[in-house]
């Protein structure tokens, strides 16, 4: 990747919850990091270690509690909100909590089509959401069913095909592989992996499964309590990791024999 051209630039990103009047949670605690055009950036850590926290602190549905956030050459204050959902989407971890059980799919992906006024009648809408859903591997007839008649892995492709309905640049995954059966992983890292190619997208993929993190990503951060520990080529990582930590992380991988 010779001269690459930054997307996103975090500086000194914090993000604190109050517990109560005299405690506070450091989510994520000045961190920053740099995350290039077309790259997967995997961000790996145990559980409670912040990761969730900082993607949804970068697509802005949490109000950071300090730092600044850039996408292009724009402070991300100064982008308006409706704008920058356009750009930015996010994959939830869980496609069953986070689709609404009393939509269609159809109308789920087309969420986004209807707020962004992206179609001139109900016939381009309609054909918006069938080429989505192909996209994904789905069918077309899928369209009128609801969440629950879909399994796990359908469900996360439905999420998928929602994220990438208004076209967005940049996609936060977040767990988008752990709610699901180990058959079903692969086959929708495999879909991401494709997608990205053909549409130039830049992912953080967020993760605690090393394996796939490695499998998709060309550098990848470590976080631990809020912190980011480190930051490296996905091969340097593997074959030369700097923090105790990071070695704890990757010595708990089960290597196949």
């Amino acid at each position: 990747m010779s001269k690459r051209q930054k997307l996103i630039e975090i500086k000194n990103l914090k993000k604190y919850f109050h517990i109560d009047r005299h405690r506070i949670l450091k989510a994520v605690d000045d961190v920053s990091f740099d995350i290039f055009k077309g790259e997967t950036l995997g961000l790996v850590g145990e559980s409670g270690c912040g990761k969730t926290t900082l993607g949804r602190t970068l697509t802005i549905i949490y109000g950071k509690t300090g730092g600044e956030i850039f996408y292009g050459d724009k402070n991300v204050n100064d982008i308006n909100s409706k704008e920058f959902a356009k750009k930015v989407q996010m994959i939830f971890q869980d496609p069953q909590a986070s689709l609404n059980p009393r939509m269609t799919v159809g109308d789920i992906i087309a969420e986004g089509l209807d707020i962004h006024k992206l179609y001139k009648n109900k016939e381009e809408r309609n054909k918006k959401v069938f080429t989505l859903l192909e996209k994904v591997g789905l069918h077309r007839e899928h369209a009128s069913r609801f969440p629950h008649e879909f399994s796990g892995g359908q469900r996360q492709r439905i999420g998928i095909a929602r994220a990438l309905a208004i076209s967005p640049e940049f996609i936060v995954c977040d767990e988008p592989i752990s709610a699901l059966d180990v058959s079903i992983q692969a086959q929708v890292v495999n879909l991401l992996k494709k997608l990205q190619k053909e549409g130039g997208l830049t992912y953080l993929f967020i993760s605690h499964d090393l394996r796939m993190v490695r499998y998709i990503s060309d550098r990848i951060a470590v976080m631990y309590l809020g912190d980011l520990v480190e930051l490296a080529e996905s091969e340097e990582f593997y074959n030369n990791p700097l923090h105790p930590y990071t070695k704890a992380l990757l010595s708990t991988v089960p290597e196949p024999d």
